[in-house]
């Protein structure tokens, strides 16, 4: 069992250890505030449970606690790899001591992976420095809860207001009015500045600057930050919004293949919401016929990949690259030459049109020489237009299925309803388009469409356009990289709309 701090919001703040120990989990048991782009590095045959606990919920704290105890130590038993995932740090106000206390006890051995907290990570992320030499020797964090100081988890505020150095206030939203009372009331001037950062780290991150006695007017949400102290006036100067602060887009892949896509996503200022819509499996043969191409990989004049997928799983198949030997290799674009190099290949023809029409127009024909074939491991649904185009040129094609794609069960009904305010969706694969056309929502009507669709390449694009789908673009490049700068083209175009 793991328990790792997911840090304050932003994917790039998780540690490397925890994104390891995510990347490899079998089961991740995890909280609310958990950004989705630090979910989606999780493998998509992992188990994910939220437990995350909300303000209208229900089920009392407590109880919602001793739920969450009780599934720890129930998948912490089974042998299987388990990452309890939680925001900030677990060991700061999260809960994270009882729960490897109850780990303990029940004789399960627990890892602590540490978090960069919001306490510190979300004011140094719009410029506020909790210790400053001349204005804070010290800080202190608190939560925000008012009432009897001598009660579990209270907080002395009068104590508070007389310490001095920079106070850090989590989960103090509700009660905002009533803490800067309490400070007033206790002798803390009503012109100390104040600092309320809400989602810090994220790309719906909102900093309202202020004065203790202005707090209570401060309308935002939570979770907040609140920063109090002659720092939280520093880091004035807030950066210009990203080109797509503000889009919500819609990622129709999951898990590790998703993690380019929603990290440039998020980078570039968008609020994502993915969608797992398919996953890759093995062939119906489990791989006997893909091996056997693998051992005599040899015989062929060129491989030709049409996706990093089938890169991955035929060079798996190998004892190491070099067992290419001569072996010619073709990529159809830019993430598929990726995972080639990723991998130590170097593709001798990437196409300058990233498309499967594309690669047939740059290959070369047949010169009459051994070997003439050409091993295509590919997709059990991949179209035909590699073999049959190949075969136009007078090559022999060795058409090899690596993987299957299939549809995964329908989406949570409460993801589903956040699709009807996105602003743009964007698909990696037709089998992802069909797979969420034969969606419905919570009413039993198809999902809506979002006014902008990207898609990866044309072949993508024109299947798109061809299953009813309109306004659809294609990205230039066929990678994530051309997919973000095709929403950045089209919200610049259209700033009030993408």
């Amino acid at each position: 069992m793991y328990l790792v701090g997911a840090g304050p919001g932003d994917p790039g703040l998780l540690t490397r250890r925890g994104a390891r120990l995510l990347s490899e989990a079998d089961v991740v048991i995890f909280d609310r505030l958990v950004h989705a782009s630090i979910l989606s590095m999780a493998p998509t045959s992992a188990e994910l449970i939220d437990v995350g606990k909300r303000p209208d919920a229900e089920v009392s704290g407590a109880d919602r606690q001793d739920e969450i105890t009780r599934l720890l130590i129930e998948h912490g038993g089974t042998g299987r790899l388990v990452v309890r995932l939680k925001g900030g740090d677990p060991f700061l106000f999260g809960r994270g001591g009882e729960e490897a206390e109850a780990l303990a006890a029940a004789g399960i051995a627990c890892e602590i992976v540490p978090g960069v907290t919001s306490a510190f990570g979300v004011p140094a992320a719009v410029g506020i420095p909790v210790t400053h030499r001349g204005l804070a020797s010290s800080v202190t964090v608190v939560t925000g809860r008012v009432g009897d100081p001598s009660a579990p988890g209270g907080v002395d505020w009068e104590a508070m207001a007389k310490v001095g150095g920079t106070l850090v206030i989590l989960m103090g939203m509700l009660t905002r009015a009533e803490i800067a009372d309490e400070l007033q009331r206790a002798g803390k001037s009503s012109d100390t500045p104040v600092a309320v950062i809400e989602r810090g780290t994220t790309s719906s991150q909102r900093v309202v600057r202020t004065t203790l006695a202005q707090l209570g007017a401060v309308d935002l949400g939570s979770p907040s930050v609140i920063v109090v102290g002659a720092v939280a006036a520093m880091g004035a100067v807030e950066a210009p919004p990203a080109p797509l602060s503000g889009r919500t887009v819609v990622v129709t892949r999951s898990g590790p293949r998703a993690h380019d896509l929603v990290q440039r996503l998020h980078e570039a200022g968008a609020e994502i919401i993915e969608i797992p819509l398919t996953r890759q499996t093995d062939p119906l043969d489990a791989g006997v016929a893909l091996g056997a191409a693998a051992a005599e990989v040899q015989r062929h004049r060129w491989v030709v990949f049409t996706s990093a997928n089938a890169v991955h799983r035929l060079l798996g198949a190998l004892r190491d690259a070099r067992s290419l030997g001569a072996v010619l290799v073709a990529a159809v674009g830019t993430a598929t030459g990726d995972a080639l190099r990723m991998s130590g290949v170097e593709p001798d023809l990437v196409p300058a049109e990233h498309w499967a029409p594309g690669l047939v127009d740059a290959f070369p024909d047949y010169d009459g020489s051994e070997p003439g074939s050409v091993l295509f491991p590919c997709s059990e649904q991949a179209p035909s237009t590699i073999d049959e185009g190949l075969t136009e040129k007078g090559w022999v094609v060795d058409r090899v299925v690596a993987y299957r794609t299939e549809a995964l069960p329908s989406p949570d009904p409460d993801l589903l309803a956040r699709l009807a305010d996105a602003d743009a969706l964007t698909f990696t694969a037709t089998s992802s388009i069909r797979a969420y056309l034969d969606l419905v929502g919570i009413d039993g009507a198809p999902l809506p469409v979002p006014p902008l669709v990207i898609c990866i390449g044309p072949t993508t694009a024109q299947n798109a356009r061809d299953l009813g789908l309109v306004n659809v673009h294609e990205a230039h490049g066929a990678s994530a990289h051309g997919m973000v700068d095709a929403l950045i083209h089209h919200a610049a175009d259209d700033p009030a709309a993408p």
